[in-house]
């Protein structure tokens, strides 16, 4: 089999809410159809992958470094030894040829875009689907057949009160989320404990329910007082507290803080996760690492990191990637992992799980649909199809 031609789009996942940091008004993500000269149903077969939410798109370096590395190489060199199948990890190496190490920003976005839509094309030509692909080479062959979820929203939004905060989180549990995130930081101490309040009114007061996010907002000073204010609540966990990077702060921070604490989402390779566990006083008896294998260089990086963390005496269950979408609940599944982030009413088309998904107790189950499943989800899928059709 060879790639017979990559084809690459933008698709909007605007929004009018913000975080502590930015605001989504402009947010775009990158789309990507990897066409294959397999012909199944008398079409050929081809993989589709997306840039997760929070990053925008990377046309640029996929258009001028990525896509023209794989497009030029040998089609032999990107294939199983039997030459049967994709090999997303020989492409890997071809895309990052003459790239030097470091700098690990938007360069892993353009390459996890591409990353996914080959384990996509992988799973479909191996008519599996991706979890039980995944499971089957890099897990145990057993993989889970459901993956815990969180409904992740409380952004802050022009004129939005705490009754439309609670009616927010009352819709998560109706859909059947057990827990929830809301967002702190963008405001005054005294408003987001009011926030904070209000959210944990309609969980019964149970603050095991309710994640906060600040995304990495807060200087040490602040990130110690509202810890300090926060702990008493028994929260599910207090996430990304500083900047991703300040690995002093959050290890002074787990110091006071005796509450689990999660974050990761904005680190991109295999070394900023090792100096995360190295220098950040993670403690893996409770906190949760959130790296995002569609902006951190694709699975295949994700899977060293996963070494990584074994290696560290970390298990794979303190593991609940950021972004989500139906790549990470494969991977979630087939590597048995925490569980995965949901978005329940923002970032589409691209975000959420197939069109008939049920949540029932935070937990989701998977399709069995051939790939990642994008097939199953139907606005995206047009989109998907027009990058090629």
């Amino acid at each position: 089999m060879k790639i017979v031609s990559i084809h690459e789009g933008v698709v909007p996942i605007s929004s009018s809410i913000r975080n502590a940091w930015i605001d989504f008004s402009a947010m775009d993500c990158s789309i990507v159809a990897v066409v294959s000269d397999v012909i199944r149903d008398g079409r050929p077969v081809v993989g589709y992958g997306f840039n997760s939410n929070g990053r925008y798109s990377a046309g640029e370096i996929l258009r001028r470094r990525v896509i023209p590395r794989l497009l030029a190489a040998p089609p032999s060199s990107l294939l199983t030894d039997d030459g049967t199948n994709i090999d997303p990890a020989k492409a890997w190496d071809v895309m990052m040829r003459n790239e030097k190490p470091g700098g690990h920003g938007e360069r892993s976005v353009a390459v996890g875009v591409v990353d996914m839509a080959l384990f996509d094309l992988a799973a479909k030509i191996a008519e599996q689907p991706l979890y039980r692909f995944l499971s089957d080479r890099h897990g145990d062959g057993d993989p889970d057949t459901s993956v815990f979820v969180y409904g992740a929203g409380g952004y802050y939004a022009p004129g939005k009160t705490l009754r439309d905060l609670q009616d927010e989180m009352k819709r998560f549990i109706d859909l059947g989320y057990d827990v929830v995130k809301m967002k702190i930081g963008g405001a005054p101490l005294k408003e987001d404990l009011e926030r904070i309040e209000a959210a944990l009114s309609v969980l019964g007061g149970d603050g095991s329910r309710l994640a906060v996010d600040v995304n990495g907002r807060f200087d040490l000073r602040t990130a110690l007082e509202y810890g300090e204010a926060i702990e008493p609540y028994g929260l599910f966990w207090y996430e990304e507290p500083g900047d991703p990077l300040d690995f002093g702060l959050h290890a002074t921070l787990s110091e006071h803080y005796a509450g689990p604490m999660a974050t990761g989402e904005n680190l991109f390779s295999l070394p900023d996760a090792r100096n995360l566990i190295r220098y950040a006083g993670m403690r893996p008896d409770r906190d949760t690492v959130q790296i995002d294998p569609a902006l951190s260089y694709g699975l295949v990086e994700y899977l060293r990191i996963q070494d990584m963390l074994k290696r560290h005496g970390w298990s794979s269950r303190r593991c609940i990637p950021h972004g989500g979408h139906q790549f990470s609940l494969h991977i979630a599944a087939a590597l048995k992992l925490g569980g995965n982030e949901s978005y329940p009413g923002e970032f589409h088309p691209t975000g959420g799980f197939a069109d008939g998904a049920v949540v029932e107790n935070s937990r989701v189950g998977l399709t069995e649909i051939p790939g990642i499943g994008f097939e199953a989800k139907a606005a995206f899928y047009r989109v998907l199809r027009d990058l090629h059709d």
